[in-house]
């Protein structure tokens, strides 16, 4: 069986930077480090984290006083960063700069008095935080059904920002239906999207011209890499969402030539290998990996970490 890896997949630079100030508090402060939400959606992260010594929580509540805390990549609303300092937590925040930048474009288009809409997905954690960033109400659409129902005058000065695990091909027909509503409407320039999710999307497109099967390797409340599994089959390639080889399913691939394998932004590639693994134990494969973009993007560690 022929194997194809996506190029690029799997951790981006926001994950991998998150995941290190988690791995260098342990290193510098001992554990417990108390991390809020998980640190990134892939249980496989967490639970290594877990073993290192640290401690999930989903409210600030479950922190002891004074330990050190860790905001996810994801972001938080500013109620969460105001009662971790009115509890005087030592903080180091791993949301995902990118995401940042987003809160801070929300911010900018509130000042000129535009009203905000926020395209995302509803509960997810970075929509949250975003939505509690920013000193005003927020207009959350999730379709262009939600565009219809928006009842601002067609006048109304108005600014959307996009939940970054969305890419341009995810929001455009959004963008596009809030153009046609609003004459007078800002957004930001399409180089501000993430990087990340644009690229491991057209990857799995290029992937899906020469496969049969397509596997996403990531977690199950993982927005993007469900996003993957979606485009596999939007195009028509039997696609599924798989968090390691001991969940795949060998009824998938019984008229499988060629099997393609990518992975979420939060997966990483250990469990791309388990699933290679799991492929070989059902029958000899050959695996190669398809050209495509490389990253090379780094962000900076907050400095409490890197000082000497």
């Amino acid at each position: 069986m022929e194997v194809y890896l996506a190029q690029p997949r799997g951790f981006c630079a926001g994950v991998v930077r998150a995941i290190e100030i988690v791995e260098r508090a342990l290193e510098k402060y001992g554990p417990p480090v108390y991390v809020r939400h998980e640190i990134v959606h892939n249980k496989y992260v967490v639970e290594s984290l877990k073993a290192k010594g640290a401690i999930f929580v989903e409210d600030l509540s479950e922190v002891p006083p004074l330990a050190v805390t860790v905001f996810s990549a994801h972001g938080v609303a500013r109620s969460v960063e105001e009662e971790a300092a009115a509890r005087g937590l030592p903080v180091l925040n791993a949301t995902c700069p990118l995401v940042t930048k987003v809160h801070n474009q929300g911010k900018r288009y509130m000042s000129k008095g535009r009203t905000l809409v926020l395209i995302g997905h509803a509960g997810h954690p970075e929509v949250e935080g975003t939505m509690g960033q920013v000193p005003g109400p927020v207009l959350l659409v999730q379709d262009v059904d939600d565009v219809a129902a928006l009842t601002l005058p067609t006048d109304a000065p108005v600014a959307y920002i996009t939940q970054t695990t969305l890419s341009v091909d995810d929001t455009k027909d959004i963008i596009a239906a809030l153009q046609a509503k609003f004459t007078d409407i800002q957004g930001p320039d399409i180089r501000d999207i993430c990087y990340a999710t644009q690229n491991r999307q057209s990857a799995v497109r290029d992937l899906s011209k020469l496969v049969d099967v397509i596997l996403v390797v990531g977690a199950a409340n993982s927005s993007n890499s469900n996003r993957l599994r979606e485009i596999g089959t939007e195009v028509g390639v039997a696609s599924y969402l798989i968090a390691d080889g001991s969940e795949l399913n060998p009824d998938w691939l019984k008229d499988a030539k060629a099997v393609g394998i990518t992975a979420g932004a939060s997966a990483p590639e250990v469990l791309v290998d388990d699933v290679i693994e799991a492929l070989r134990r059902i029958g000899p494969v050959t695996v190669s990996v398809l050209p495509g973009r490389e990253e090379n993007i780094e962000f900076r560690l907050p400095a409490e970490l890197t000082a000497g």
